[in-house]
Parts: structure tokens; sequence; C-alpha cells
């Protein structure tokens, strides 16, 4: 029970330590970009990194699962990378479809998962939100400035 806590107590600190630091990086690069967002016209450059978001979210969401379904196959828990990413997904996205499920000895880490998807749900939800909130404060001085 211990070492299926460890495990996945250093899978949900590695999970949330690289969202973060990939959005601090994010938002570097909007920052760096920055002048350019707050030009007009607005409503483009806004879906623009409404995307740009998306797919950011997207992209860390899916280093995570691989991360678990590494650790699943590294553990010796599914006999293949397909099994161990739709476990990890599945988890993750708390859909729980219960087609495959972990041996008795390893269930806590599924927990876990889910655990770790709801939170990185939660956290890129919450970014994604702030991100497009400060864009368009941003844009809106650039044009309460200009006239």
């Amino acid at each position: 029970m211990f070492v299926q806590i460890l495990i996945g107590t250093a899978l949900l600190i590695a999970s949330v330590m690289i969202a973060g630091i990939s959005f601090w990086f994010f938002e570097w690069r909007l920052t760096v970009v920055g002048p350019w967002l707050t030009r007009a016209p607005h409503r483009p450059k806004l879906m623009l990194v409404l995307c740009a978001t998306a797919i950011w979210v997207l992209l860390q969401m899916t280093i995570a699962v691989w991360l678990w379904a590494l650790t699943f196959l590294g553990l010796g828990i599914f006999g293949s990378v397909e099994e161990s990413i739709y476990f990890a997904l599945v988890a993750f996205t708390t859909l729980g479809f219960g087609d495959i499920l972990l041996p008795m000895e390893w269930r806590l880490l599924g927990g876990m998962a889910a655990l770790n998807g709801l939170l990185n749900i939660g956290l890129m939800t919450a970014a994604m939100v702030e991100t497009l909130r400060q864009l368009r404060l941003q844009q809106r001085a650039a044009v309460a400035q200009d006239t």
C-alpha cells in the first residue's frame, strides 16, 4: 500500500510540476508577443490565444497521461503500451469504463490517477480562463489608452 502511495504521490507531484513549468513558459511566450496581442484587431488575436491555450492544455494533459501510462508499463501492470495508455486516459479523465482494471495490489494507483486528472483539469481550466481574462483586460486597456 505504501509503495502505491509513494509512486502515486511522485507522479502527482511530477504532473503538477510539469503543468506549472509549462504554464510559466507559455505565459512567458505570451508576454513576449503581448504588445502585438494588444494592438487592434483584438478578436482574431483573442481567438488565436484561445486556440493556442487549448492546444497547450491538451499537450500538457497528454504528457501527464503518458507519464502515468509509462509508469504502469514500467511496473509491469499492463502488458502493452496501448493498454497502459488506455487505462491511464480512462482513469485520468475519470470515465471509469471498467473494461480494463488494475490488479488488486495496484488499485490505489487508479484512484490517484483519477485524482491527478481532476486536479490537472481544474488547474488547466483556471489557467486558460486567467490567460484569456488577462489578455482581454490588456486589450481593453490599450483601447482606452488610444481614445
